[in-house]
């Protein structure tokens, strides 16, 4: 019998990493996570926003990540809301964001989080950073694209 194809649910979204990077690539890893972890991210109490990730030893790590514990779960052991978490990515996945951040210069973000078929998973991206004027003309194009909609809108 085949496993049943749920859609992805949103746990948590970086949105300041759209604004600060173009993002080239998406990939797609899991996280190493304690129980009281997966079930304070099931009440949606993980958040993105200060997170990144670095490369060590050729294994990738989520940190700066926040997940606040809830009160009702982690009694004998001390939690740590902002605890490194390793990805979990395959051999060759690691190669090609070492080759791209060491070689090439780019940086890694955690763009979201959700969940998928029961498991926690994280959306990083191969990200370049904008400058200022960059993010201006990001900006300006947004709110053009915004105010033709509205006028295409009215009758």
């Amino acid at each position: 019998m085949a496993k049943e194809q749920t859609a992805p649910r949103m746990i948590a979204e970086n949105r300041r990493a759209r604004h600060d990077y173009f993002i080239e690539e998406r990939l797609e890893a899991g996280l190493a996570l304690e129980g009281w972890e997966v079930k304070a991210l099931r009440a949606g109490r993980g958040q993105l926003s200060e997170a990144y990730v670095f490369l060590r030893n050729n294994e990738a790590f989520l940190t700066g990540a926040h997940i606040s514990p809830l009160k009702t779960t982690s009694t004998h052991k001390p939690a740590d809301p902002v605890r490194t978490r390793k990805l979990l990515l395959h051999r060759n996945q690691l190669d090609h964001l070492v080759g791209a951040v060491e070689r090439r210069g780019y940086t890694i973000v955690p763009t979201e989080m959700y969940w998928k078929n029961g498991r926690a998973k994280l959306q990083i991206g191969l990200a370049k950073g904008k400058q200022q004027h960059d993010k201006r003309a990001t900006d300006k194009d947004r709110d053009w694209q915004r105010q033709k909609a509205r006028l295409l809108r009215r009758p």
